[in-house]
């Protein structure tokens, strides 16, 4: 299982690089990147519980302190342009000191462009929220 996880890390290290998104607060960097589920092997998804789907979308978050991973309180929700909102469920992986990813998942029912509303609180310090938008085209 160990190797699967790292060949999703590396997988999504590998996503080009406009893809990657950040925010920094304090002491704290938000690294997140959002993409459709079917980029994942099966394999991968699996070891990871995720669903793989051509309308399943995927929500990754870590959050480093000083660049080392830190455990965090994620939360967030997804809002479609009708205003719709479904609340993301987090699920935390973490691969020894070396990483710690939050997957979220969520379902996206055509191209459409999606608001994610996070909420990531460090443990031992305060929380921040932050806002960014995403279009997702699902898989052919």
């Amino acid at each position: 299982m160990k190797a699967s996880l790292i060949a999703l890390l590396t997988l999504l290290l590998a996503l080009p690089a406009w893809a990657e998104r950040k925010h920094s607060f304090g002491e704290y960097d938000v690294h997140y990147i959002a993409f459709n589920s079917g980029f994942l092997q099966p394999d991968i998804a699996a070891a990871a519980g995720l669903v793989r789907s051509k309308s399943q979308g995927v929500l990754n978050v870590s959050v480093l302190k000083a660049g080392k991973p830190t455990m965090a309180l994620v939360s967030g929700t997804v809002k479609n342009l009708l205003g719709q909102d479904r609340p993301l469920a987090f699920k935390q992986l973490k691969e020894g000191e070396e990483a710690i990813y939050y997957l979220a998942q969520f379902p996206f029912d055509s191209r459409e462009t999606l608001r994610f509303s996070l909420t990531v609180q460090p443990v031992g310090a305060e929380a921040v929220n932050f806002e960014f938008t995403q279009e997702f085209f699902p898989d052919r």
